[in-house]
């Protein structure tokens, strides 16, 4: 019999570990092997209502048709749709998403004193080879019984993904750990992303410029500035997410390693004569 798939991760993962017979791992070693950051096997389903998990896939769903749609104009059209909400409760949990509308709006916070932002380098800038740009982003995912955040480092002429990595929270430290797989590999010139806390904080901006890598960032609210990797979610969620409807972190994890692989080197674009990422992102590279 199968085993059954719950969203408590920690069942999931307990079962995936390594037994060696007389000796048993340790858990650090056993996430190791598996590949699953060891704060995943501890993770609890999170504590949204199963009404406000689903109302969460909705506005995901909505806000990757429309990402200029903010709050007043998100609520109307749950509305429209049967969804009895207020104001308050859709920016609660846009918020939680990560979710706000492309349109330029107040300065309403106030940016931590520490914390940089750079310009943006990429205006007008014809990409011409790989590594010569990389773009990354953060996007919400829903699982069964709660949701991750999918961090991803994409590079701009091939829309190769370089890596990717999840999380149960939006702390900096695994967009930071991605980063550095992705610079153990090989170093772009310039490195775009959002103006998110992740991506000014310090872990984040100071390994770059330690590795010499240009810091760019997109005008506050221009989602389009990062045009490429918006495209990516929208593959990733139409493709994948939506279709498979995780069970959990583990299997969320393995059915997007899945997925990376074969939007990496089998899916053809059309923008790439109809070759896939990796293709192109080797051979011009």
């Amino acid at each position: 019999m199968a085993p059954k798939k719950t969203g408590d991760l920690s069942v999931q993962a307990k079962r995936a570990l390594i037994d060696t017979g007389d000796e048993v791992l340790s858990a650090s070693r056993q996430c190791e092997l598996i590949g699953l950051p060891r704060s995943s096997l501890y993770y609890r389903p999170s504590g949204e209502t199963p009404k406000n998990l689903e109302l969460m896939r909705v506005i995901d769903a909505q806000y990757l048709e429309t990402p200029f749609y903010g709050v007043p104009r998100m609520t109307e059209i749950l509305r429209e749709s049967g969804w009895e909400v207020n104001p308050k409760r859709v920016r609660r949990l846009m918020r939680l998403m990560g979710l706000e509308a492309v349109y330029p709006k107040p300065r309403l916070s106030v940016r931590n004193p520490e914390h940089r932002v750079f310009p943006y380098l990429l205006r007008d800038r014809k990409i011409v080879r790989p590594n010569e740009v990389w773009a990354t982003d953060i996007t919400y995912i829903p699982l069964a019984h709660g949701f991750v955040y999918l961090v991803a480092i994409l590079d701009w002429f091939s829309r190769y993904v370089v890596t990717w990595e999840l999380s149960t929270s939006l702390d900096a430290a695994f967009c930071v750990k991605a980063l550095e797989r992705a610079l153990a590999k090989t170093q772009p010139e310039i490195m775009n992303s959002d103006q998110g806390v992740q991506f000014t904080s310090r872990a984040w901006t100071e390994m770059l410029e330690e590795a010499g890598v240009q810091v760019s960032m997109d005008g506050r609210g221009r989602v389009f500035d990062n045009i490429f990797i918006e495209r990516l979610w929208r593959s990733v969620k139409y493709e994948d997410v939506y279709l498979r409807d995780y069970a959990g972190v583990l299997d969320a994890r393995e059915s997007l390693g899945r997925y990376f692989r074969f939007y990496n080197e089998r899916r053809p674009h059309q923008s790439l004569g109809y070759r896939p990422p990796r293709e192109v992102y080797f051979d011009a590279a």
